[in-house]
Protein backbone atom coordinates (compact mmCIF):
# COMPACT_ATOMS: atom_id res chain seq x y z
CA UNK A 1 0.00 0.00 0.00
CA UNK A 2 1.33 3.42 -0.40
CA UNK A 3 2.44 5.34 1.34
CA UNK A 4 0.35 8.69 2.15
CA UNK A 5 2.68 11.86 2.72
CA UNK A 6 1.40 15.53 2.97
CA UNK A 7 3.37 18.77 2.40
CA UNK A 8 1.89 21.56 4.43
CA UNK A 9 3.21 24.63 2.48
CA UNK A 10 3.62 27.84 4.08
CA UNK A 11 3.21 31.23 1.83
CA UNK A 12 6.92 32.75 0.48
CA UNK A 13 7.92 29.14 -0.22
CA UNK A 14 9.98 29.14 -3.43
CA UNK A 15 8.89 26.11 -6.19
CA UNK A 16 11.95 24.96 -6.10
CA UNK A 17 12.01 23.89 -2.39
CA UNK A 18 9.00 21.98 -3.38
CA UNK A 19 10.01 20.47 -6.28
CA UNK A 20 13.82 19.19 -4.74
CA UNK A 21 10.96 16.86 -2.41
CA UNK A 22 8.26 16.16 -4.47
CA UNK A 23 10.65 15.05 -7.87
CA UNK A 24 12.71 12.71 -5.59
CA UNK A 25 9.30 11.27 -4.58
CA UNK A 26 7.86 11.22 -7.93
CA UNK A 27 10.18 9.39 -9.75
CA UNK A 28 10.40 6.72 -7.18
CA UNK A 29 6.90 6.06 -7.67
CA UNK A 30 7.53 5.90 -11.33
CA UNK A 31 10.72 3.19 -10.83
CA UNK A 32 7.70 1.31 -8.66
CA UNK A 33 5.29 1.01 -11.50
CA UNK A 34 3.23 4.03 -8.74
CA UNK A 35 2.93 1.83 -5.56
CA UNK A 36 5.59 3.70 -3.43
CA UNK A 37 4.06 7.11 -2.39
CA UNK A 38 1.19 9.02 -2.71
CA UNK A 39 1.54 13.11 -2.42
CA UNK A 40 -0.73 15.73 -1.56
CA UNK A 41 0.27 19.18 -1.51
CA UNK A 42 -1.79 21.43 1.08
CA UNK A 43 -0.97 24.95 1.08
CA UNK A 44 -1.06 27.18 4.50
CA UNK A 45 -2.84 30.64 3.56
CA UNK A 46 -2.35 33.31 6.09
CA UNK A 47 -5.57 34.57 4.50
CA UNK A 48 -8.05 35.23 7.96
CA UNK A 49 -10.99 31.92 7.68
CA UNK A 50 -13.39 31.00 9.99
CA UNK A 51 -11.11 28.69 11.40
CA UNK A 52 -14.31 26.58 12.47
CA UNK A 53 -14.83 25.88 8.95
CA UNK A 54 -11.21 23.69 8.78
CA UNK A 55 -10.95 21.01 10.50
CA UNK A 56 -7.50 20.12 11.01
CA UNK A 57 -6.78 17.40 13.21
CA UNK A 58 -9.40 15.06 10.71
CA UNK A 59 -7.13 15.88 7.52
CA UNK A 60 -3.99 15.51 8.54
CA UNK A 61 -4.53 12.49 10.16
CA UNK A 62 -5.52 10.28 7.08
CA UNK A 63 -1.25 10.96 6.21
CA UNK A 64 1.07 8.49 7.51
CA UNK A 65 4.19 11.81 7.23
CA UNK A 66 3.74 15.50 7.14
CA UNK A 67 6.30 17.79 6.03
CA UNK A 68 5.95 21.38 7.22
CA UNK A 69 7.56 23.57 4.03
CA UNK A 70 8.86 26.76 4.66
CA UNK A 71 11.79 29.23 2.66
CA UNK A 72 10.50 32.16 4.92
CA UNK A 73 10.11 32.61 8.92
CA UNK A 74 6.33 32.10 9.75
CA UNK A 75 4.84 34.84 11.87
CA UNK A 76 2.48 32.38 13.93
CA UNK A 77 0.77 29.06 13.82
CA UNK A 78 -3.34 28.72 14.40
CA UNK A 79 -3.85 27.19 17.93
CA UNK A 80 -6.11 24.82 15.50
CA UNK A 81 -3.35 23.46 13.37
CA UNK A 82 -0.74 23.21 16.69
CA UNK A 83 -3.34 21.51 17.93
CA UNK A 84 -3.95 18.80 15.05
CA UNK A 85 -0.06 18.39 14.79
CA UNK A 86 0.44 17.58 18.18
CA UNK A 87 -2.48 14.99 18.04
CA UNK A 88 -0.30 13.65 14.75
CA UNK A 89 2.19 13.07 16.88
CA UNK A 90 0.64 11.10 19.45
CA UNK A 91 -1.03 8.97 16.54
CA UNK A 92 2.73 7.97 15.77
CA UNK A 93 2.99 10.28 12.46
CA UNK A 94 5.84 10.73 11.12
CA UNK A 95 6.10 14.76 11.31
CA UNK A 96 9.10 16.39 9.50
CA UNK A 97 10.20 20.40 8.55
CA UNK A 98 12.31 21.68 5.54
CA UNK A 99 13.75 24.89 5.69
CA UNK A 100 12.38 27.57 7.34
CA UNK A 101 9.47 24.92 8.29
CA UNK A 102 11.64 23.60 11.40
CA UNK A 103 10.53 26.93 12.93
CA UNK A 104 6.68 26.51 13.23
CA UNK A 105 6.88 23.04 13.52
CA UNK A 106 9.21 23.76 17.08
CA UNK A 107 6.35 26.87 17.93
CA UNK A 108 3.93 23.53 18.54
CA UNK A 109 6.28 22.45 20.90
CA UNK A 110 7.00 19.03 19.38
CA UNK A 111 11.08 19.51 18.47
CA UNK A 112 11.70 19.87 22.38
CA UNK A 113 14.44 16.98 22.88
CA UNK A 114 14.68 16.18 19.40
CA UNK A 115 17.95 16.61 17.02
CA UNK A 116 16.90 19.13 14.41
CA UNK A 117 18.54 20.56 10.89
CA UNK A 118 18.88 24.33 11.04
CA UNK A 119 19.96 26.29 7.86
CA UNK A 120 23.12 28.20 8.78
CA UNK A 121 21.10 31.59 8.39
CA UNK A 122 18.90 31.20 10.97
CA UNK A 123 21.26 28.83 13.51
CA UNK A 124 21.93 31.51 16.04
CA UNK A 125 17.88 33.08 16.18
CA UNK A 126 16.60 29.11 16.59
CA UNK A 127 18.60 28.43 18.98
CA UNK A 128 17.67 31.73 20.91
CA UNK A 129 14.12 30.93 20.58
CA UNK A 130 14.08 27.23 21.14
CA UNK A 131 16.57 26.27 23.67
CA UNK A 132 15.02 22.89 24.14
CA UNK A 133 15.65 22.14 20.53
CA UNK A 134 18.99 20.73 19.57
CA UNK A 135 19.82 22.26 16.84
CA UNK A 136 22.33 21.25 14.73
CA UNK A 137 24.51 22.70 11.61
CA UNK A 138 24.10 19.38 9.95
CA UNK A 139 22.62 18.79 6.22
CA UNK A 140 19.57 16.86 7.40
CA UNK A 141 18.93 15.02 10.84
CA UNK A 142 16.55 11.73 11.40
CA UNK A 143 15.89 11.73 15.30
CA UNK A 144 13.06 9.24 15.36
CA UNK A 145 10.08 10.02 14.24
CA UNK A 146 11.08 14.01 13.54
CA UNK A 147 12.91 14.44 10.10
CA UNK A 148 14.60 17.89 9.25
CA UNK A 149 16.55 19.07 6.47
CA UNK A 150 17.94 22.86 6.54
CA UNK A 151 16.99 23.63 2.87
CA UNK A 152 18.54 23.78 -0.38
CA UNK A 153 19.91 20.71 -1.98
CA UNK A 154 19.62 19.00 1.86
CA UNK A 155 15.98 18.56 1.51
CA UNK A 156 16.72 15.93 -1.57
CA UNK A 157 19.32 14.36 0.51
CA UNK A 158 16.83 14.42 3.27
CA UNK A 159 14.03 12.47 0.74
CA UNK A 160 16.80 9.74 -0.79
CA UNK A 161 17.91 8.82 2.91
CA UNK A 162 14.14 8.00 3.42
CA UNK A 163 13.67 6.25 0.15
CA UNK A 164 16.59 3.86 1.27
CA UNK A 165 15.30 3.22 4.69
CA UNK A 166 11.48 2.51 3.22
CA UNK A 167 12.17 0.19 0.00
CA UNK A 168 16.34 -0.15 -0.16
CA UNK A 169 19.24 1.57 -1.23
CA UNK A 170 19.07 0.34 -4.44
CA UNK A 171 15.85 2.74 -4.92
CA UNK A 172 17.99 5.50 -3.27
CA UNK A 173 20.32 5.19 -6.12
CA UNK A 174 17.93 4.52 -8.92
CA UNK A 175 16.69 8.02 -8.15
CA UNK A 176 19.89 9.80 -7.76
CA UNK A 177 20.99 8.99 -10.72
CA UNK A 178 17.76 9.97 -12.53
CA UNK A 179 18.33 12.68 -11.57
CA UNK A 180 21.80 13.46 -11.91
CA UNK A 181 23.16 13.35 -8.45
CA UNK A 182 26.75 13.25 -8.03
CA UNK A 183 26.54 11.14 -4.32
CA UNK A 184 24.48 10.29 -1.72
CA UNK A 185 25.72 13.05 0.84
CA UNK A 186 25.23 12.14 4.46
CA UNK A 187 22.84 13.77 6.85
CA UNK A 188 25.87 14.52 9.44
CA UNK A 189 27.88 16.29 6.46
CA UNK A 190 28.14 19.98 7.56
CA UNK A 191 25.79 22.48 5.49
CA UNK A 192 28.89 24.85 4.76
CA UNK A 193 30.92 24.57 1.67
CA UNK A 194 34.91 23.78 1.97
CA UNK A 195 36.47 27.24 2.76
CA UNK A 196 38.71 26.65 -0.15
CA UNK A 197 35.48 26.75 -2.50
CA UNK A 198 34.45 29.58 -0.78
CA UNK A 199 37.25 31.70 -1.11
CA UNK A 200 37.42 30.62 -4.59
CA UNK A 201 41.49 29.90 -4.09
CA UNK A 202 43.34 26.55 -3.25
CA UNK A 203 46.13 28.65 -1.34
CA UNK A 204 46.89 26.43 1.43
CA UNK A 205 48.54 29.70 3.90
CA UNK A 206 45.14 31.42 2.76
CA UNK A 207 42.73 28.69 4.21
CA UNK A 208 44.73 28.28 7.21
CA UNK A 209 44.71 32.11 7.94
CA UNK A 210 40.88 32.59 6.82
CA UNK A 211 40.13 29.44 9.23
CA UNK A 212 42.60 31.31 12.25
CA UNK A 213 40.17 34.02 12.04
CA UNK A 214 37.11 32.59 11.76
CA UNK A 215 38.15 30.80 14.75
CA UNK A 216 39.47 33.76 16.79
CA UNK A 217 36.46 36.08 16.59
CA UNK A 218 35.94 37.59 20.30
CA UNK A 219 39.93 38.14 20.89
CA UNK A 220 41.07 38.64 17.48
CA UNK A 221 44.89 37.66 16.56
CA UNK A 222 47.37 40.48 14.77
CA UNK A 223 48.11 40.24 11.84
CA UNK A 224 51.91 38.92 12.96
CA UNK A 225 50.32 36.24 15.07
CA UNK A 226 48.76 35.16 12.60
CA UNK A 227 51.80 34.97 9.71
CA UNK A 228 53.50 33.57 12.60
CA UNK A 229 50.62 30.94 12.63
CA UNK A 230 50.80 29.66 9.36
CA UNK A 231 54.84 30.04 8.93
CA UNK A 232 54.85 32.55 6.45
CA UNK A 233 56.56 36.22 7.18
CA UNK A 234 53.64 39.15 7.45
CA UNK A 235 54.45 40.67 4.26
CA UNK A 236 54.30 37.66 2.54
CA UNK A 237 50.74 37.19 4.18
CA UNK A 238 49.62 40.39 3.06
CA UNK A 239 50.80 39.92 -0.52
CA UNK A 240 48.76 36.41 -0.64
CA UNK A 241 45.44 38.16 0.41
CA UNK A 242 45.79 41.12 -1.85
CA UNK A 243 46.69 38.60 -4.90
CA UNK A 244 43.66 36.72 -3.65
CA UNK A 245 41.14 38.67 -2.17
CA UNK A 246 42.57 41.78 -2.85
CA UNK A 247 42.14 43.13 0.51
CA UNK A 248 44.92 43.22 3.40
CA UNK A 249 44.37 40.61 5.81
CA UNK A 250 42.93 42.77 8.82
CA UNK A 251 40.68 44.21 6.58
CA UNK A 252 39.39 41.07 6.03
CA UNK A 253 39.14 39.99 9.30
CA UNK A 254 37.40 43.55 10.22
CA UNK A 255 34.95 42.44 7.85
CA UNK A 256 34.62 39.02 8.92
CA UNK A 257 33.65 40.34 12.70
CA UNK A 258 31.02 42.65 11.21
CA UNK A 259 29.17 40.41 9.54
CA UNK A 260 29.56 38.27 12.37
CA UNK A 261 28.40 41.01 14.56
CA UNK A 262 25.26 42.15 12.13
CA UNK A 263 24.12 38.16 12.23
CA UNK A 264 23.78 38.39 15.70
CA UNK A 265 22.08 41.84 15.44
CA UNK A 266 19.60 40.77 13.20
CA UNK A 267 19.11 36.91 14.74
CA UNK A 268 19.65 37.48 18.27
CA UNK A 269 17.84 39.73 21.61
CA UNK A 270 21.67 40.06 22.68
CA UNK A 271 22.36 43.82 23.55
CA UNK A 272 24.43 45.78 21.14
CA UNK A 273 27.41 45.76 23.60
CA UNK A 274 27.57 42.04 24.67
CA UNK A 275 27.77 41.97 20.29
CA UNK A 276 29.99 43.84 20.01
CA UNK A 277 32.21 42.31 22.61
CA UNK A 278 31.81 38.99 21.51
CA UNK A 279 33.14 39.87 17.97
CA UNK A 280 36.42 41.57 19.30
CA UNK A 281 35.61 44.94 19.63
CA UNK A 282 36.89 46.73 22.70
CA UNK A 283 33.72 49.12 23.31
CA UNK A 284 30.26 49.70 22.34
CA UNK A 285 31.56 52.83 20.66
CA UNK A 286 34.24 51.65 18.79
CA UNK A 287 31.51 48.87 17.27
CA UNK A 288 29.13 51.10 16.92
CA UNK A 289 31.57 52.91 14.76
CA UNK A 290 33.25 50.41 13.13
CA UNK A 291 30.10 49.22 12.13
CA UNK A 292 28.57 52.47 10.47
CA UNK A 293 31.85 52.77 8.38
CA UNK A 294 31.25 49.71 6.99
CA UNK A 295 27.55 49.15 6.59
CA UNK A 296 26.21 52.88 6.60
CA UNK A 297 24.15 52.38 9.29
CA UNK A 298 24.63 52.45 13.15
CA UNK A 299 23.84 48.85 15.31
CA UNK A 300 20.71 50.41 16.97
CA UNK A 301 19.15 51.89 13.38
CA UNK A 302 20.07 48.65 11.66
CA UNK A 303 18.55 46.25 14.41
CA UNK A 304 15.10 48.81 14.47
CA UNK A 305 15.01 48.72 10.84
CA UNK A 306 14.78 45.28 10.15
CA UNK A 307 12.25 44.94 12.73
CA UNK A 308 9.87 47.31 11.75
CA UNK A 309 9.80 45.75 8.55
CA UNK A 310 8.85 42.32 9.98
CA UNK A 311 5.90 40.89 9.16
CA UNK A 312 2.48 41.36 10.56
CA UNK A 313 1.01 38.46 12.74
CA UNK A 314 -1.60 36.67 10.74
CA UNK A 315 -4.20 33.85 11.25
CA UNK A 316 -2.71 30.71 9.32
CA UNK A 317 -5.40 28.42 7.83
CA UNK A 318 -5.80 26.14 5.17
CA UNK A 319 -7.48 27.28 1.86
Amino acid sequence: MATRIGFLIWPGTRPLTLALAEEALRVAQREQGGSGYELSLIRVDQVELRLSDVSWAVHLQSYQRLFLLADELPSSLSSSLNSALKQCARAGIWIGALSAGVFPLAQSGLLEGYRVSVHWRWLEEFSEQFPRVIATNHLFEWDRDRLSACGGLAILDLMLAMLSHDHGADLAGLVSEELVVERIREGNERQRIPLKNRLGSSHPKLTQAVMLMEANIEEPLTTDEIAQHVCVSRRQLERIFKQYLSRVPSQYYLELRLNRARKMLLQTSKSIIQIGLSCGFSSGPHFSSAYRNFFGVTPRDDRNQRRGAGPDVAVITER
